[in-house]
């Protein structure tokens, strides 16, 4: 859970709202995952088949809110994904994710040269064109 604040008719806002809306987070074995799909409040589970690497990514989030540090959802890229800059002056450039020194940035592909370029891109101007 994480706060979020407005201000809305001159007044401060605070609302507790779930940091990944949607998920609940559920360890039990095969006869509790079937108790819970029969209570018709679960769209779907995802199956954790490396439970020690979800814990420890969770625990980095949670040591992050612990800390009091602002978290805002982010839209999940990963590297190697082919995307389009929907906006701004270098609107509808293809190419594929990477990441270069904390910055993200569009590799963009001469494949007929072998040749390539990048250049740094704001994760909120793309969109994702093929998932992999």
């Amino acid at each position: 859970m994480t706060w979020k604040v407005r201000r809305q008719s001159g007044r401060t806002l605070r609302s507790l709202l779930p940091l990944f809306g949607g998920y609940l987070f559920f360890c039990g074995d095969e006869s509790q995952r079937v108790e819970l799909l029969r209570t018709n409040r679960v769209a779907g589970l995802i199956e954790v088949s490396d439970q020690q690497t979800l814990i420890d990514e969770l625990v980095q989030i949670e040591r992050a809110l612990r800390a009091g540090a602002p978290l805002t959802p982010h839209r999940y890229i990963k590297t190697g994904q082919r995307c389009r800059i929907i906006a701004g002056p270098l609107a509808d450039l293809t190419g594929i994710v990477l990441r270069v020194r904390n910055t993200t940035r569009l590799l963009l592909q001469i494949d007929m040269l072998g040749q390539a370029a990048s250049v740094e891109i704001d994760v909120d101007m793309i969109e994702l064109l093929d998932e992999q």
